[in-house]
């Protein structure tokens, strides 16, 4: 049972589509607190309705986040126990939650996190992507200049990126992406967990001309392979490919490189003897 005194905040994972993946600690927590802070009410009170819970609603999302953020403190404060659920997957990821934690934290209330769904790590390992380092972005910024150094960002990541998108920008996003990041390999996914559930895999190109033709329905989950080692040193290569041995260097030195540590890259690069280097820099 939950502990009166100073209220604890519970940030609720919720399903991303089958109701049978909501936690039996999740079901508990929504059955035992006060209140909880739902992003869209409506939506919540059908899943309450599903498992026969009672609690009380209140609504909590980016608009009013601010404000009833400190209404939710002021009520921990006073003894209250609190759930948090955004509509599906995990509060504080691309959901409202994150700013109530940091309140929680200045304020010294108790919170905890109930793990359960999450959109973006089931379509990562679903993906057959690399899952041994990834970077996920949520959802690019509608501001152009914003989005364009989100993209300069992550051109030169090696780890598996993952966007949210919705269906109605999944086109033009697949050829921005194409734009800045070059011919990758993507995973798709759609409609995670729901019976009509789906993983496309392809080229970007590909990928662009599939939800080109189709109406693509459904929130968007984008899984992009990173730069694989050969693609780097192809970059790398036509970088330095116009250069003298003295501006290569120059590049090198300029990284914080000693001079010795700048010839052994050179040498490397180029594929020739430190010895030519060396001598370079003597004749020049």
């Amino acid at each position: 049972m939950i502990e009166k005194g100073i209220g604890t905040i519970y940030f609720c994972s919720t399903p991303i589509g089958n109701l049978e993946d909501i936690t039996l600690r999740v079901l508990r927590i929504l059955q035992q607190v006060d209140l909880i802070a739902a992003e869209d009410t409506r939506h919540t009170i059908k899943l309450l309705n599903h498992f026969d819970i009672k609690t009380s609603l209140t609504s909590y999302h980016q608009h009013n986040e601010k404000s009833k953020g400190e209404q939710l403190i002021q009520k921990a404060k006073e003894g209250k126990n609190i759930a948090v659920v955004s509509d599906a997957g995990m509060p504080g990821i691309s959901d409202p939650g994150e700013q109530l934690i940091q309140k929680c934290i200045r304020e010294s209330i108790p919170f905890t996190l109930l793990p359960g769904a999450n959109a973006a790590l089931t379509a990562l390992v679903l993906s057959g992507l690399s899952t041994r380092a990834f970077v996920f972005e949520g959802f690019l910024s509608r501001d152009k200049k914003e989005r364009n150094l989100q993209f300069q960002r992550i051109q030169k990541e090696t780890r598996t990126i993952l966007f949210y998108e919705s269906p109605n920008r999944i086109v033009s996003t697949l050829k921005e992406i194409k734009k800045h990041l070059g011919q990758r390999q993507v995973a798709i996914a759609r409609e995670l967990t729901k019976q009509y559930e789906e993983i496309w895999r392809g080229t970007i190109e590909n990928a662009i001309e599939e939800f080109t033709v189709r109406t693509p329905k459904g929130e968007f989950v984008l899984v992009i392979e990173g730069l694989s080692l050969e693609q780097i040193k192809k970059e790398q290569k036509k970088q330095w490919e116009g250069w003298t041995i003295q501006e290569h260097l120059n590049y090198y030195i300029c990284q914080g490189d000693s001079k010795k540590e700048a010839m052994k890259k050179v040498a490397k690069d180029r594929g020739i003897s430190k010895r030519e280097v060396y001598q370079y820099t003597i004749d020049s």
